[in-house]
């Protein structure tokens, strides 16, 4: 037999963490095309295609890059030069990576939008030998628009394999015990540092449409359950859900977290701690939305004191979580 067969690498299990994603930079261009992206996805906006495309190309795509690269612009890290959610994320694969990886087990890290591409981590994975394949979509809460959609993408790239690794998606993790107690965690690290006692904690998830959640969707339901979660392991400090980022000029979930936090001093509540569960990692929803504009419209209302607790980010709480999701699927 002539020894020509070509290398194949295999027998390993690669490990991809899977977050929404992130422009390049702050530049307007590269804003709008991570934006385009974004909200060409069928999954994120459920209208007719041929009207949102229009709607999208000659408005949104001219008008609101500007807007969001003031956003991003605030909460850049300049030391690195990028953004918050990519810092953390990496950081997240290389830490999970120092616990669990070794010459088999291989860990790294993906975008549904923007860079680095599922595509591209998808095929690396495959070329070092990764056989099976587990996904870690970074989202605890499943809605179409997150998790199915990373789902989507994964499936549209092994269709393109000739020979497809085996795959496993851990599904959505809202109630995981080691979830609730990070969470409960990161409260009580943060009452803890502050020289005030909080009179309220907002728990504050991304909406979504309306219409998605009277279609079947179960996001508002994992939302709700996390937080019921936490009442019952915290009960120090009330915590009430409510729903931000919300976009156009349909109902989305409610009630609005912008709305809440200016009518919350009317209401005697002048202490405020926010914490956003459904987020893996701080981003410009978290920094930019909740900690500077949320922030600003609490304390010009009559609150007093605000604070935004981090995400769990690449806590070792966190870290451990990841490893209790996904050693299960190896």
């Amino acid at each position: 037999m002539k020894n020509d067969h070509p290398e194949v690498r295999f027998g390993k299990t690669g490990i991809l963490l899977i977050n929404l994603g992130t422009p390049d930079s702050t530049s307007w261009w590269d804003i709008r095309k991570y934006l385009k992206e974004f909200l060409s996805d069928r999954r994120v906006i459920e209208v007719n295609p041929l009207i949102w495309q229009i709607i999208l190309n000659l408005f949104i795509l001219t008008l609101r890059p500007s807007k969001t690269a003031h956003a991003y612009k605030k909460i850049w890290r300049k030391d690195t030069n990028e953004s918050p959610l990519l810092y953390f994320t990496r950081s997240q694969a290389e830490k999970l990576k120092s616990k669990i990886g070794n010459n088999k087990i291989i860990v790294d890290f993906a975008m549904r939008y923007g860079n680095p591409s599922i595509r591209s981590k998808l095929s690396s994975l495959k070329s070092l030998g990764c056989e099976n394949i587990i996904v870690l979509p970074l989202y605890p809460q499943y809605a179409a628009a997150t998790t199915a959609t990373v789902c989507d993408e994964v499936y549209r790239c092994l269709m393109s394999m000739r020979w497809q690794p085996s795959l496993q998606v851990i599904p959505h993790y809202e109630s995981e015990p080691f979830y609730i107690s990070a969470l409960i965690k990161s409260i009580e690290k943060k009452v803890s540092t502050i020289n005030w006692k909080p009179d309220l904690i907002i728990s504050s998830y991304h909406g979504i449409p309306k219409k998605y959640f009277d279609k079947g969707d179960p996001y508002h339901c994992y939302c709700h359950k996390t937080t019921r979660l936490m009442k019952e392991k915290y009960k120090s400090i009330n915590i009430e859900t409510t729903f931000q980022s919300r976009f156009g000029p349909q109902e989305w979930l409610t009630p609005y977290t912008d709305k809440t936090l200016e009518n919350l001093p009317k209401k005697g509540v002048k202490n405020l701690l926010v914490i956003c569960p459904g987020f893996a990692s701080d981003c410009v929803e978290t920094l930019e939305e909740i900690n500077i504009q949320g922030r600003e419209s609490f304390l010009s209302q009559g609150g007093e004191n605000f604070d935004l607790i981090p995400c769990l980010n690449d806590s070792p709480d966190h870290i451990n979580l990841f490893e209790k999701l996904v050693t299960k699927y190896i």
